[in-house]
């Protein structure tokens, strides 16, 4: 047993070192021709670490060529492929203004696109790649309005919108939680009228009678009957557009303490 796992294990060494030397061999190779064969074959083994050093030193020298788009194309994808999605947007970018009429150029405009959709974090984090996705969706869409992808770009849309439209919202409750009240009304209302036909258009609403009663409990006396006045206008609009409403006890309830405080203020 011992002496078949040292055998095994020598073995994949010499593999592994004959393997580093016709690497090298490649790599120091004056041949350029012989340099692309393996470059392609490094490239279609999925073997993109030896392939992108290789294609780095041939693309200046077949720029201009069939070879050239070919290697460029190759260059671009093996960066996505390693999952360097900055660099490979930027290369996919590139090669659609390098070859703008390669039969390539469409796909490639529509990755840079793809890779900054990639790179979109979660709602509650900087969303600038998100936005730069958005318009380079919107850009690939306007330039191929007939292309067979334009139903993919419209999806990955719906998706970077419903991220943004997710941040607004939690941004906003996150004002209400920390009881920023006057914050968090500007803030809901924002999202309001950013995305009219929002998922979270309930919960907003809630929200921001919540926030109008409590803003109005503690605000000065020369401010409490106006606000007050905007909790009850915000009940209305809640119990208009959503009488079924799980929160519709509770929205009841603070409608009637706001009426019962203008109330006393209006005796007084």
């Amino acid at each position: 047993m011992f002496k078949k796992a040292t055998l095994l294990f020598f073995s994949i060494l010499l593999i592994t070192l004959v393997s580093c030397s016709e690497y090298q061999k490649v790599l120091k190779s004056t041949n350029m021709d012989y340099k692309y064969q393996k470059t392609v074959e490094y490239y279609e083994a999925d073997e993109y670490y030896k392939a992108l050093p290789l294609m780095e030193d041939l693309i200046p020298i077949f720029r201009g060529t069939d070879k050239g788009e070919s290697l460029y194309y190759m260059y671009a994808y093996a960066n996505f492929y390693l999952d360097d999605y900055i660099l490979a947007s930027y290369q996919f970018k590139r090669f659609s203004t390098t070859y703008p009429i390669s039969d390539k150029a469409e796909e490639c405009n529509f990755m840079s696109a793809y890779c900054n959709y990639l790179m979109s974090p979660e709602p509650t984090l900087d969303q600038t790649n998100t936005y730069k996705a958005l318009e380079e969706l919107q850009t690939f869409v306007n330039r191929y309005p007939n292309s067979s992808l334009k139903d993919t770009c419209n999806e990955l849309v719906d998706n970077l919108r419903l991220k943004l439209e997710t941040k607004s919202y939690l941004k906003a409750k996150n004002y209400y939680k920390l009881r920023q009240y006057d914050a968090a009304i500007v803030s809901l209302n924002n999202t309001l009228t950013e995305y009219p036909d929002t998922d979270y258009r309930e919960e907003v609403s809630f929200y921001i009678l919540q926030s109008t009663y409590y803003l109005a409990v503690k605000s000065v006396e020369e401010k409490k009957l106006q606000r007050l006045n905007n909790t009850i206008e915000a009940y209305y609009n809640f119990i208009d557009n959503f009488a079924d409403s799980e929160y519709a006890k509770e929205a009841e309830q603070l409608f009637v303490n706001a009426r019962s405080l203008k109330e006393q203020i209006e005796v007084n």
